[in-house]
């Protein structure tokens, strides 16, 4: 299984360090290292997560670290992340 980081992804993932490291620097970088390391995970267990309800396709699926949302796809070999959001955002 081959992990891929969408652009949108890795932006989300950078937003989030930003805010987080306006008040701690350390924390931030806790906080990324284990969204990765979850992310990293699901290339042994794909189907870690949950299908995500409004998507109605079983290779969408969304796997919860801390109070982030690690929206990913499968596909065939491939496990592509697709955003990283924290679970109280309003999704539109």
């Amino acid at each position: 299984m081959k992990l891929i980081w969408t652009e949108p992804s890795v932006e989300d993932l950078r937003s989030i360090r930003d805010y987080i490291a306006r008040d701690s620097e350390y924390y931030a970088a806790d906080v990324i290292e284990r969204l990765i390391l979850s992310a990293e995970r699901l290339m042994q267990f794909p189907r870690l997560g949950r299908a995500v309800p409004e998507a109605h396709n079983q290779d969408i699926r969304e796997l919860f670290c801390e109070s982030y949302r690690i929206v990913y796809r499968i596909t065939g070999e491939r496990l592509e992340i697709l955003t990283v959001v924290h679970g109280s955002r309003e999704r539109g």
